[in-house]
């Protein structure tokens, strides 16, 4: 009878709970039946919370009808990578060096989740570490558009999980592309933040000055709401943002008459695959009939943004000092390769990274002074299969060549630290998920959200289903 709800939008369900149309409870027990029916086949839960979930609808429940309404997340279920702390729960960041980690405390951003009356329902897989591969002793999430092609680093089970229809949102982190590239994979929506707008207390870090953490849904509106929850200052993060948070779903009605979006052809288009080409090119027609308009710029040189490999394996060496290279037998063989790569970087080098991350980021924010927002691809090619992603072994030199070309539009803004949103964008003629990136100034989510409403609302790429149930 209820099959059919995990079909549904955030905040769609959201309203009808809110409604009493139908009550969290019910809508929980469907998410649960759906994860029974499909989880394992697709291997995105690490740990079901069913108990806890179910409790938690209820108290929504009872409150909701008592006329207590927390907002758009309350009785709605989500989960979350298990990169962030739960208070007395497993919180492993797909390691088996700390599968045996149960935090005092929850991350801020799940202590928010509770706060706004969100159901958890699962705590999800990831690669090891947030780096690109999966710890050998853990299963690899199953991309439910296409087993034979990759979910995406590293919020794989985050990806497989929204779009499975196993949760409403769920929350990811980016390093280089670990939200918008699932997001990418999976024909969902990802926003990656300004750096410092969402708290990182509690976050396994794997690059402290490169992490973003972000909400992935099925919507910008649904992601809006998600980000609007967990966003703002922290006492317990002196680096997060205290910029004010605005109300991001209060312009989204609006054109976008105000709004210059840049395109560089040659740097979007160059050695792109046609489909690709042709959804950038579709996408920049739709903006323009929804009033924006469109600029021909030219990107900034990239050549800076060659930092963020020195500066990720430096900082990942100092996030993972007390377990390695002291229990180096428990790691997989890529996290190894990566943090022995740290002890051959000098100081001039790592020093000259975060120079040159600074100099691409100013160019950057004087970029953004000329357009609002630039379009791009999500990904440099099409969709590629797992056996080409874990060709490379643990040569990191070889994995960088492979996936180089994935991330060449994801990586400048992890640099610069402004933020993105991720946007589906079509589908090949095989029937794989093509997507698109917006991405603007520092603390532009409210415009590129606006920007991605007003697109989803001219498109149907973003309600399209993986063919779970056919």
């Amino acid at each position: 009878m209820h099959r059919d709800l995990c079909h549904h939008g955030l905040l769609e369900i959201s309203q009808r709970i809110r409604r009493s149309e139908l009550t969290s409870e019910t809508v929980t027990r469907a998410m649960l039946d759906r994860i029974a029916r499909h989880e394992p086949q697709l291997k995105s839960v690490l740990m079901l919370l069913a108990d806890t979930a179910l409790e938690a609808a209820r108290q929504a429940d009872k409150e909701i009808a008592g006329g207590f309404w927390r907002g758009p997340l309350h009785g709605v279920p989500i989960a979350i990578k298990d990169i962030f702390w739960t208070k007395g729960l497993p919180t492993t960041a797909g390691m088996d060096v700390l599968k045996d980690f149960r935090p005092d405390d929850d991350a801020t951003v799940v202590k928010r989740l509770r706060q706004a009356g969100a159901v958890l329902i699962a705590k999800l897989h990831m690669t090891e570490g947030a780096t690109h591969a999966h710890h050998p002793s853990l299963p690899r999430p199953v991309n439910p558009w296409s087993a034979p092609h990759w979910t995406g680093a590293s919020s794989s089970g985050s990806g497989v999980a929204v779009a499975a229809g196993f949760c409403y949102g769920a929350l990811g982190t980016d390093t280089g592309g670990s939200i918008r590239i699932p997001s990418a994979a999976g024909n969902l929506t990802g926003i990656k933040p300004t750096w410092g707008r969402v708290s990182r207390h509690g976050l396994i870090a794997l690059s402290e000055s490169l992490d973003h953490i972000g909400p992935m849904a099925r919507s910008a509106e649904d992601a809006a709401a998600i980000l609007q929850v967990i966003a703002g200052a922290d006492p317990d993060d002196p680096t997060a943002l205290a910029d004010p948070v605005p109300d991001y779903l209060a312009g989204t009605g609006a054109d976008l008459g105000d709004l210059v979006i840049g395109i560089d052809w040659n740097y979007a288009t160059g050695n792109i695959p046609e489909p690709i080409a042709a959804a950038l090119h579709r996408a920049v027609e739709i903006f323009a009939g929804l009033g924006a308009r469109i600029r021909k710029v030219e990107f900034p040189s990239q050549t800076d943004t060659s930092a963020m490999m020195p500066i990720m394996v430096a900082e990942a060496a100092a996030a993972h000092a007390e377990h390695f290279p002291a229990k180096a037998d428990r790691y997989g063989p890529i996290l190894t390769a990566v943090l022995s790569g740290a002890a051959a970087l000098t100081a001039c080098q790592i020093a000259r990274a975060y120079q040159a991350k600074n100099r691409f980021a100013g160019r950057l924010h004087a970029f953004f002074r000329e357009v609002d927002m630039i379009l791009t691809p999500g990904l440099g090619r099409l969709l590629p299969t797992w056996d080409e992603i874990e060709s490379f072994g643990a040569d990191i030199a070889a994995m960088g060549r492979v996936l180089a070309p994935v991330a060449q539009f994801t990586a400048p803004f992890n640099v610069a630290g402004t933020p993105t949103i991720s946007l589906p964008g079509g589908f090949t003629e095989d029937g794989l998920p093509i997507g698109l990136q917006l991405a603007g100034g520092r603390l532009t989510e409210s415009l590129l959200i606006r920007a991605g409403v007003a697109f989803q609302r001219a498109t149907n790429f973003h309600t399209r289903r993986p063919p779970l149930d056919i």
